[in-house]
């Protein structure tokens, strides 16, 4: 069912935090624990801000752990905010148009979850998004529709304000055909100064979504780890789950919750509270 993670903080060889994390994002490719399989090999993606001007994307249905470029890449990439996903398709196909992130203009977004009768769905959901942004759509997944919904309805001014109408305008789609609604989310968003999570389920328990600990908490519980003890009062990490099991290092972040992290060690919550778009 995918997993995602983001950093934001100081510039960091993005295979630190990919490949030579104790239970990275590449190691969750294998061997998942909290999600709804151990295995996500259905593709791979990273999106990363550095000198030029928006940010890049690198998309592959190779498995993360079978992608020499992916390690190449990560190995020589310096990056202060990227984005990295894991794919476990349930209904879409294995293609590189459906891996994450999707990305539009300075904007990344990422998705872990699914939702439900997408199928039944699709016709008028597709027909919600802003005509002119409709030939953005290349992939044949959920969450790219949900990214264009949610950039109709304000996205690049307000995230999480956003995707709470994105999500109710889905919610409130299924209600209009008879089905009962049922959308199942983690959302990760950033426009690179910012990043933005939210953590969502229609019913039942959101999937799961951690936070770092502040730094300061950090260094003072492990002062003699020299890796931890490199980490600045900005940085974060957002995470589908723990990359170590020490504890005291990570954060739950709650169900129906948006979370805000910026430069400078600012970390904000909020409630998320789908509504339908008003006009």
């Amino acid at each position: 069912m995918c997993r995602w993670m983001a950093w934001l903080g100081q510039p960091v060889l993005i295979d630190e935090l990919l490949f030579k994390s104790e239970h990275g994002i590449v190691d969750q490719s294998l061997h998942a624990r909290m999600g709804a399989e151990p295995t996500n090999g259905d593709g791979f993606g990273l999106g990363w801000y550095g000198a030029g001007e928006g940010p890049a994307v690198y998309r592959s249905v190779a498995p993360a752990w079978a992608d020499a470029n992916l390690r190449e890449l990560a190995a020589h990439i310096e990056s202060p905010l990227f984005i990295a996903h894991i794919r476990a398709a349930i209904g879409s196909p294995v293609q590189q148009t459906n891996c994450h992130p999707f990305r539009h203009g300075r904007w990344l977004f990422v998705h872990n979850g699914y939702v439900g009768d997408m199928p039944a769905l699709r016709r008028d959901l597709m027909l919600a998004i802003d005509p002119a942004r409709f030939p953005a759509v290349e992939g044949s997944t959920d969450t790219e529709v949900v990214f264009q919904l949610a950039l109709t309805h304000g996205l690049e001014d307000d995230p999480p304000g956003a995707l709470e109408r994105a999500v109710g305008l889905i919610e409130e789609a299924a209600r209009r055909q008879g089905r009962d609604p049922l959308v199942q989310a983690t959302f990760g968003v950033s426009d690179g100064e910012s990043l933005w999570a939210v953590r969502y389920a229609t019913e039942g328990v959101a999937r799961s979504l951690f936070a770092s600990s502040d730094a300061t908490t950090v260094r003072r519980l492990y002062p003699d780890n020299p890796r931890l003890s490199r980490l600045r009062d900005d940085d974060r990490l957002i995470v589908s789950e723990p990359f170590s099991d020490l504890p005291g290092l990570w954060e739950e972040i709650p169900q129906s919750t948006a979370v805000r992290v910026t430069s400078g060690g600012v970390f904000e919550r909020q409630e998320f509270r789908p509504a339908v778009p008003v006009g």
